[in-house]
C-alpha cells in the first residue's frame, strides 16, 4: 500500500449539506426550515418547551438523591496485600497504612481511607491501620496473628476542630464583645439561693418628756354613721303670717 492509496472506510466521513442552492437541491430558499415561525430563525433553542403546558421532564417524578456527606473509600483485599509483601513492595514489620499502600502502588489516591476486605489468603503477621474492615478481613488478619485498628483519615482540606459558632442575636453578640456572661448563665446565677441578710435592730421609741404632756389625738368620727345625701334639694323656710291691721 502506498500513501496515495490510503482512504477512510466507506461511510466514515460525510460531505457537508449545502443549503440554499436552488429548488432542485431540495433544500433551497428556506434551507429546509420551512416558512416563518420561531423555529425558522437561527439561534433559537427551545429545550423542552411544549407550548406553555408542563413539560415532560417536569411531569415525571424525581427519584433518589446525592448524599453530600458520603465517604469514598479505597477497597483492598488481603490477598493483594500478601502479594505485595511477597514481591517486596511492602514491609511486614511496619504498620500497613494508607501512605505505605500508596507507596507500594496498591492504591492511587488516599480518598477517605482504606476499607479492607477478606478475599484471598493472608500469611504474614501485619498491623493494619485502616478506615474500615469487613468481618471476614478481621478474622483473616487475626488468624495470622495480626491486628486491625480502625482510624479516621483526615483530608488536607478538612478541619477536625470545630469552629465555635458566634452567638445568635444582637444582644448576645454585644454581650460577648463586652465580656459579659450570656443570658443563660446570668439566669442560672440569679436562680441560686442567696444568703439571708441579718435583720436590722428596731430603733427604740422616744419616750415623752416628763414635763410635756402627750398631744391629744383628735377623735375620729365613727365610720358606721351614714353621711347626709348631697343630692337632696333644700326645703324653703315657712314665711311668718301677716298680722291684720285693726
Amino acid at each position: 500500500m502506498r500513501l496515495n492509496e490510503v482512504r477512510d472506510r466507506p461511510g466514515a466521513t460525510r460531505a457537508k449539506k449545502r443549503l440554499g442552492r436552488g429548488i432542485g437541491s431540495g433544500v433551497g430558499k428556506t434551507s429546509g426550515r420551512g416558512v416563518k415561525g420561531q423555529k425558522a430563525r437561527s439561534g433559537v433553542a427551545i429545550k423542552g418547551f411544549e407550548g406553555g403546558q408542563m413539560p415532560l421532564h417536569r411531569r415525571l417524578p424525581k427519584r433518589g438523591f446525592n448524599n453530600i456527606f458520603a465517604k469514598s473509600f479505597n477497597v483492598l483485599n488481603v490477598g493483594r496485600v500478601q502479594a505485595a509483601i511477597d514481591d517486596g513492595r511492602l514491609d511486614a514489620k511496619q504498620p500497613i497504612t494508607v501512605a505505605a499502600l500508596k507507596t507500594a502502588g496498591l492504591v492511587r489516591r488516599e480518598r477517605d481511607g482504606i476499607r479492607l476486605l477478606g478475599h484471598g489468603e493472608l500469611k504474614a503477621k501485619l498491623a493494619f491501620e485502616v478506615a474500615g474492615a469487613s468481618a471476614s478481613a478481621i478474622k483473616a488478619v487475626e488468624a495470622a496473628g495480626g491486628t486491625v485498628t480502625v482510624i479516621r483519615v483526615v483530608r488536607a482540606n478538612e478541619s477536625v476542630v470545630k469552629k465555635e459558632r458566634p452567638p445568635k442575636g444582637r444582644k448576645a453578640r454585644l454581650a460577648a464583645e463586652e465580656g459579659k456572661p450570656p443570658k443563660a448563665e446570668r439566669a442560672a446565677k440569679d436562680e441560686q439561693p442567696q444568703e439571708a441578710k441579718p435583720a436590722k435592730a428596731a430603733k427604740p421609741k422616744r419616750e415623752a418628756d416628763a414635763g410635756e404632756a402627750a398631744p391629744e389625738k383628735k377623735a375620729k368620727a365613727p365610720q358606721g354613721e351614714a353621711k347626709a345625701p348631697q343630692g337632696e334639694a333644700k326645703q324653703p323656710k315657712p314665711k311668718p303670717a301677716k298680722k291684720d291691721k285693726a
